[in-house]
């Protein structure tokens, strides 16, 4: 006869021994003093085996017998349920050891190959003081969009709402990862849209007014810091990239022979690789750092170890040590000053001064020029922008 609710839930154990009470198809409680339990008896290859199907009263009698049929339908498929349930611990116990902390390091590992040394060291730097405290030892297959938003809320309510959405872009790409991987169902931060505030538009302050330019160049030649520093100052605004381009550059990025700065796509914001022509000035400056710093990989080390490129506040300290402050010119500030210049005082080609920008340049046919497109034309722009900073510097301009 069927069990019941009414008598699962009221039969008592007899002390020191144990009852075994069906429920048909294989299927009883077995009541023993420390609790009930169902189990569920059938024969498989010949042999007689058992299979628990849960506790009462955490699984009722209509749950054990869901889970019965679930075992009686494996077994018409040719599958041991007691091998099915060993399997599914074992793959929930794996998923449990998948952290996000794992998944996020394996991550950075496999794709270091597509970013700088440096821009590596910054996103490692950024999971691990940011969201692996709050979410890395959770298992990467159980993280709700919650988790993740309020790891990076913690950022953003310290005013680095930039930086909140960098670090919620890196989890997004981990858990993209996870799920390539087979260690997660989907990509929990896309329901994350627009829950964090908008970043606002930053306007990096710049001096663009010629005789402002013209002090500025005159503080720049003045400067009297570390050889490293006053080199990359100097070449600031020769070259007009962008400060994290520059203080990484390489020695093997570098044509003195050539007269070229050949910038890989991994380094740059939109991914495609540039070319920077060498202005006579530019080349004189770096012909002169080579031999301090040639020996090793990067053109601008740190002055603590070599094996770091220099600290990405270098350039802004050294304009705020002439007296500079970030509301009247910034690293970033070399671009827009020469973006200004090259167009409203020396008439230069919109679409070169964009190019040489590394922005996105399209040809008529709305194809993206690639790196040497009007490399000609662009070296002789950027020789007249060096020649035009000489002169400023000089009153003659």
């Amino acid at each position: 006869m069927a069990l019941t609710d009414t008598f699962v839930r009221q039969v008592k154990p007899i002390a020191s021994s144990t009852k075994k009470y069906q429920d048909g198809d294989g299927m009883y409680l077995l009541v023993k003093p420390a609790g009930k339990y169902w189990r569920y008896d059938y024969r498989f290859n010949g042999k007689r085996k058992t299979v628990a199907l849960g506790i009462y009263p955490e699984v009722s009698l209509a749950k054990a017998r869901q889970r019965r049929q679930e075992a009686r339908e494996l077994l018409a498929d040719g599958i041991d349920p007691s091998a099915a349930k060993r399997a599914n611990k074992e793959e929930k116990r794996l998923l449990e050891q998948q952290t996000f902390s794992a998944v996020a390091y394996e991550w950075l590992d496999k794709t270091k190959a597509l970013r700088a040394e440096t821009t590596q060291d910054k996103v490692t730097g950024w999971l691990t003081r940011n969201i692996l405290p709050q979410i890395g030892n959770m298992p990467i297959s159980e993280i709700k969009p919650r988790d993740v938003l309020l790891a990076v809320q913690r950022l953003e309510n310290r005013g680095a709402v930039e930086s909140a959405h960098r670090v919620k872009q890196l989890c997004g790409q981990v858990m993209r990862y996870a799920v390539a991987v087979g260690v997660a169902e989907r990509d929990v931060t896309a329901d994350l849209k627009g829950a964090l505030v908008a970043i606002p538009r930053q306007h990096y302050a710049s001096i663009t007014e010629p005789p402002e330019v013209a002090k500025l160049m005159r503080a720049i030649h003045g400067y009297a810091g570390h050889p490293y520093a006053t080199a990359a100052l100097k070449l600031s605004p020769l070259f007009f990239v962008r400060p994290g381009e520059l203080r990484s550059a390489e020695w093997r990025e570098i044509d003195l022979a050539a007269a070229e700065w050949r910038i890989p796509g991994s380094k740059m914001k939109m991914k495609n690789d540039h070319v920077v022509p060498l202005a006579s000035q530019a080349l004189a400056i770096l012909e002169n750092l080579y031999g301090m710093t040639g020996h090793g990989k990067y053109v601008f080390p740190s002055i603590r170890t070599e094996d770091r490129c220099m600290s990405e506040n270098t350039i802004n300290a050294c304009l705020r040590s002439l007296g500079f402050s970030k509301e009247v010119m910034t690293a970033h500030g070399f671009r827009a000053m020469a973006r200004t210049i090259l167009d409203e005082v020396l008439g230069e080609r919109v679409d070169f001064i964009e190019h040489q920008l590394a922005h996105a340049v399209k040809d008529a046919n709305g194809r993206a020029y690639n790196r040497t497109a009007h490399l000609t034309a662009r070296r002789a722009m950027m020789q007249r922008w060096a020649d035009y900073l000489d002169n400023l510097r000089a009153n003659k301009a």
